[in-house]
Parts: C-alpha cells; structure tokens; sequence
C-alpha cells in the first residue's frame, strides 16, 4: 500500500479529493434541484403542485434505480472513466433539460431530460471509495471521505442560494442552467485531477471475493445507516415548515437558520472522520453518534413539546448529530469492501438510504399532522436507539484487501 501512495504527490491526492466532490454535487444538483423551482413552475406555468412535485421526484427515481449498476460499472471500469460517462449522460439530460425550459415544453418532455439526468448521477454519487482508500493512507480516510461526504449539504446550499432567485427573476430555464454549469464543471474536474489507483487482484475480471460473504460486518453497517438516516431526512424534510408554520418564523429566518444547520453538519463530517482516523476506528465514533442522535431528537421532542424557546439550538444540535456518521459508514464500506466490491457496497448503501427516506418521509407528514411535531421528533428518536446495538466492531481490514 505505501508504495502506491508515495506514487502521487500530497498535493494531487487532496486535489483529487476536491475534484471527486465536485463531481459528486451534480449529483445533488441533478437530483434535488428541481424542488427549488416548483414554486415558479407553478406560478408562471400554470403546472400544479402534485404534478411539479411529481417532476421534482423523477431524478431521484432514476438515480434510485440504476445506483447499483453504477456501482458495478465502478468497480469493474474504476472511477475515472466511469465518472467521464455517467457525467456526460448527466450533462446531456441536465442539458435537454435546459432546453426544454428555453423552448416552454411542458411536463413530458421535461421529464425526459429529468430522468435522463438522474439515470446518469448514481456514479458520481457512489464513487470516490476507490480514490480515498486507494490514495490515502489509512489515519486519513476519515478526514478525506468526511470532506468528500461535504457534497450533499454543498449541492444543497448552491441549488438554494440560486435557483429560486434565478426562477423568480428570470424564469425556470435560467434556474435549470445551474445543474448544468455545475454537471460541467464536474466533469473537467473529473477529466484533470482524477486518477484511478491500480486494480487489485481479481478487480479487472471482476473474481474478487464477495465481502458479503466474508461476514456480517457489510449489512450491520448497511442497517445501521438506514436508520439513522431516518431523522436526518425527516429533519431536513419538515424543519423549514416546523420553524415557518408551527413557530411563526420568517421564511428569510428559517432559511438562514437551514443554511446554517448544514454548514455545521458538513463540518461534522469532517470532525468525525477525523476522530476516526486518530482513535483508529469508524465503529466506535458511529455508535456514539447514534447515543448522540437518540438523546437530541429526544430533547427536540421534549423542548418542542414544552414549546421551549430553546428548541430551535436543540433542533441544530439533532441535525449535526443525524449526519455526522455518514462519511464513517463510507469509509468503513469501503475499506472492508475493497477496491473491487466499494462501488456496488456504496451503492447498496445509497439505495437502502433512499428507501427508507422515500418510505419515512410521508409517514412523519402523516404523523404530523395527527399528533403534532413533538410526536415526530419523538418517533424519530427511536431510530438511532435500534441502531446502537446493530454497531458491528471494527474488523481487521488487511491492507491486501483495501489494495
């Protein structure tokens, strides 16, 4: 392993982790932009809201269903020129998509450049494994795929600082220019600064040893991650209204705050990986995370419950702690699983996430509005407490398998 780093410099390995995230918030752009429009499709194009929310959903359904297949792809071709692939089928949809808007097509074709969109995100959104475990020494993968699990709440913030605006004042197709200047950049990042580590044994023919059969260690992980992505979606999904609706808060207010949120959550991520990378393990900073998920989603119930002025700080503190486990889980698939299996581990890993995030989301908004948000948070809460004992150990990873 060491003589393969040494084969690169310091300065390219962490310019090509940079690259690797900017690749992966065209993900997040392809996918999650369209919400910020709605209002816009809407309002000028006479479209309703289920069927702009419709529309808002399909690049998620096609990057749901062929996640996978990247994966594989991934790990047979490496992530080089599968990420120049997958991002050229982004481009063009994102592409057509913008032309479509330029041109006032309706909801069909629309969707069209939606889905072709989404169907090409799932590789940028799964790859980088490879990259950080074949480029990185061991007390650094942490640090590097926190920072690299930075894109998400990055993508984010980019598609909410502008499209709306853009949306508002010059119309839906200069908002869907944004998702394609970021899938292009995305994709000189990826053609300049990424560079595949060698295969490992077995990789190039596809034979390497199935780490699912190794041990449990893969689904444990896998379980564990769903559930505790289960209050970080219902808390990035319902906070806005929670803060607007039940508290009163000004739109402006509880966008800033959002922002604000993330922000922090990002930098969680890094904080946590690098707590991995100096205690020597992922496992156990995970199953403290969840101890910290499980008591401030239960606080959140409790002060929101006593309408406490103070819920609002408990909500940020629930936030950052829901998603800080995200880069450890990465880290840990991707080292046990190898060069050869990480693209389809992390794309099971994905898919599980976007289920349970798809199957929770209308059942909190349900729930809400039965029994109220105390109720929710209070639900929400019991995810991370099933998750705490689900925490495998960490195994014993030899550097021939992450090699």
């Amino acid at each position: 392993m060491t003589d393969r780093i040494d084969d690169i410099s310091t300065a390219r390995r962490w310019t090509m982790l940079v690259c690797s995230l900017i690749a992966a918030m065209t993900t997040t752009c392809a996918t999650a932009g369209v919400a910020y429009v709605i209002p816009e499709l809407h309002r000028a194009h006479g479209m309703s809201l289920s069927s702009a929310a419709t529309l808002a959903a399909i690049p998620t359904i096609g990057l749901t269903v062929t996640i996978i297949a990247w994966g594989a792809a991934l790990d047979r071709f490496g992530e080089r020129r599968v990420l120049i692939v997958s991002l050229l089928i982004t481009l063009a949809g994102t592409g057509a998509t913008l032309i479509a808007a330029m041109s006032g097509a309706g909801f069909a074709v629309l969707a069209v450049g939606l889905l072709a969109g989404g169907l090409g995100a799932g590789a940028a959104n799964g790859a980088s494994g490879r990259i950080v475990v074949g480029w990185f020494p061991a007390d650094q993968r942490g640090t590097a795929m926190g920072i690299r699990q930075m894109a998400q709440p990055l993508g984010v913030a980019v598609c909410a600082l502008t499209m709306p605006v853009l949306a508002d004042r010059a119309g839906v197709a200069a908002a869907f220019a944004v998702p394609t200047i970021v899938t292009a950049i995305g994709l000189v990042a990826v053609i300049a600064a990424v560079v595949d580590p060698p295969l490992e044994r077995g990789a190039a023919t596809g034979r390497a040893a199935n780490p699912y059969r190794r041990a449990s260690f893969l689904q444990r992980v896998h379980a564990v991650s769903v559930l505790l992505v289960i209050p970080q979606s219902m808390l990035w999904t319902f906070v806005p209204a929670w803060l607007i609706v039940a508290h009163g808060w000004s739109p402006l207010s509880a966008g800033v705050l959002v922002t604000v949120t993330q922000v922090i959550g990002a930098a969680g991520r890094i904080v946590a990986g690098r707590i991995s990378d100096v205690v020597g393990s992922r496992m156990r900073p995970i199953r403290s995370i969840a101890v910290a998920a499980a008591v401030c989603a239960g606080l959140l119930a409790l002060t929101d419950w006593l309408d406490s002025p103070v819920a609002a700080v408990v909500m940020v503190f629930a936030t950052v702690s829901s998603v800080a486990d995200n880069g450890l889980a990465f880290t840990a698939i991707a080292e046990f699983a190898g060069g050869s299996w990480s693209g389809r581990a992390l794309g099971v890993q994905n898919t599980g996430q976007y289920v349970a995030t798809a199957a929770s989301t209308p059942v909190f908004g349900a729930l809400i509005e039965f029994a109220g948000y105390p109720a929710a948070f209070a639900v929400a809460a019991v995810a991370p407490v099933l998750a705490i004992p689900l925490v495998p150990k960490d195994p014993q990873v030899s550097e021939e398998l992450v090699e």
